[in-house]
């Protein structure tokens, strides 16, 4: 029994509200989290918070991916949004940093589930002719989460309280859940297979080590200490047993043999490369607004939604053309937008106008915005339905991966350049302008209005200069990444949407 087609509007939805809620889930918590630490205490524990969830989600959506294949899409789907749910509940009614944590992880486990199944449900029902163009849409609902969640999240803070950015996903999920549960009905292929424990346990064990050692590093610890060569002693030991595992395993977690499809390759490098140059743009240019140009809070949030505007450009028209022109035709362009938006940051400083920065963010949306539609559709092109759940999972990972792994890397270069700016600026007596009891040293100063007013005005503008070098610097390798994910999109394959080769398997699958 498949879908009927008069309810595959209804199952959209209901995905499309899925996505929405576990991938702004993610970022919904950035401006929430100086209020909730605030009340919560656990100033030195808090991100745990973060990292409990990514990693729960990281390490999730490979092995979801591939239980959805063994087992069925709807059933996983269920469990996911429920467990997402459960845990919603709990972190709204936290108490400590450490319960929120701990909470969180479990809303982690539930995003881990629902992310890649929900795309792997939408290429299971939608006709190949039709999959463009609501990959597209896809696509920009996951482009905007990571936008409109830090708005959404300060407005709910400031007007509400802190615990409804949680309680919001109840209403949204038991929506979702229902109109899957009532009207989706998925195809009985499925691929009985042994579940690979030990490829499932070591990649947790990995992420775990990996996500701490970087988050813990330079931070509570330092880099050299006994602490962190631990945790990266434990990710290389973890992966070593990974990859030997997945070699010996009948059914991997990852199935690196799928990694011969040329398309399939590039496609993941670049998901993961884009993903870390774009979040560089999205995290260090609200700072700049706030902290270089004396913005308030709302307004640097603001600021991203004319890069949002422009994801959404390209990511429907992405969509809307996959059944007309390859992958790489369509990805190149955007791609040369995003790296030459990145290199226009380089040039930004402490006298930027607004419209300037405006106008780099657009054109940083535009070069974004396809990568959400067009690879989601190329990492499973050419899969059969059975394995169409763990190219979807890898593609998804491997973004999320790239992501983090930009916030970490890209967040210690930002951060040691500051600290050597104002360094290199506060010596001798300088030092002494600055009234009692203020940190030059602290850029989340700059951030802060009443703050501001107690620095002197020439200290406060070195302060701003500082952070204004610190975050150009790190735009400028964020570079690196561009241009590798520009690479990748150049060696990419030919193949594109191609409904009449494809059609007698979508035939056969409902």
């Amino acid at each position: 029994m498949t879908t009927p087609q008069n309810k595959i509007g209804v199952v959209i939805a209901g995905l499309l509200l899925a996505i929405l809620m576990a991938s702004m889930d993610n970022t919904i918590m950035a401006t929430a989290m100086g209020t909730i630490i605030g009340e919560l205490g656990g100033l030195d524990k808090f991100i745990w918070v973060t990292s409990a969830y990514m990693v729960a989600e990281m390490a999730g959506m490979p092995i979801f991916g591939k239980l959805s294949d063994m087992y069925g899409r709807k059933r996983f789907f269920i469990f996911g949004i429920i467990v997402f749910m459960i845990g919603s509940v709990l972190c709204g009614t936290a108490e400590s940093i450490i319960q929120l944590s701990v909470f969180r992880a479990i809303q982690g486990i539930g995003a881990g589930a629902l992310i890649p199944i929900t795309f792997t449900i939408m290429f299971d029902v939608v006709p190949l002719e039709q999959r463009g163009k609501l990959g597209g849409l896809f696509g920009a609902v996951f482009g905007m989460s990571s936008i409109f969640g830090p708005l959404l999240g300060a407005y709910i803070t400031d007007h509400i309280a802190w615990q409804w950015i949680f309680y919001i996903n109840l209403p949204l999920g038991m929506l979702s859940l229902l109109m899957i549960t009532l009207f989706y009905k998925e195809s009985l292929e499925h691929s009985k297979q042994r579940i690979d424990w030990w490829g499932a346990g070591s990649l947790v064990g990995a992420i775990v080590c990996f996500i701490f050692a970087m988050e813990l590093g330079g931070k509570q610890y330092a880099w050299n200490s006994a602490q962190i060569w631990s945790l990266f002693g434990g990710f290389v030991l973890f992966t070593a047993l990974f990859l030997f595992a997945e070699k010996r395993a009948e059914e991997p977690i990852i199935d690196f043999s799928m990694f011969r499809r040329r398309l399939f390759a590039t496609s993941n490098a670049l998901a993961m490369l884009s993903g870390a140059a774009f979040i560089t743009a999205s995290v260090y240019i609200p700072i700049f607004i706030q902290g270089v140009l004396g913005g308030s809070a709302t307004n640097s949030g603001l600021v991203l939604l004319p890069m949002m505007l422009g994801s959404v450009v390209t990511a429907t028209g992405g969509g809307a053309l996959m059944n007309k022109l390859p992958y790489r035709t369509i990805l190149i362009p955007p791609l040369i937008l995003l790296l030459g938006g990145l290199a226009l940051l380089t040039t930004l400083s402490a006298d930027s106008s607004r419209l300037i920065v405006t106008a780099y963010m657009i054109m940083i949306g535009l070069g974004i915005g396809a990568s959400f539609s067009v690879l989601s559709n190329a990492a499973i092109h050419g899969f059969p339905i059975t394995q169409r759940g763990a190219a979807s999972s890898t593609l998804t990972f491997l973004r999320s991966f790239g992501m983090t792994l930009g916030i970490t890397i890209f967040g210690i270069i930002q951060s040691h350049s500051l600290s050597r700016n104002l360094s290199e600026a506060f010596t001798g007596g300088d030092q002494a302008a600055l009234p009692q009891g203020v940190d030059f040293s602290d850029p989340h100063m700059l951030m802060d209005p009443a703050a501001r007013t107690q620095i002197p005005g020439e200290a406060l503008g070195t302060i701003a200069e500082g952070l204004s070098s610190s975050i150009v610097n790190t735009f400028a390798w964020g570079l690196i990444p561009a241009g590798l994910a520009l690479a990748a999109a150049f060696l990419m394959s030919k193949e594109k949407l191609d409904p009449s080769a494809e059609s007698e398997r979508y035939a056969a699958s409902h």
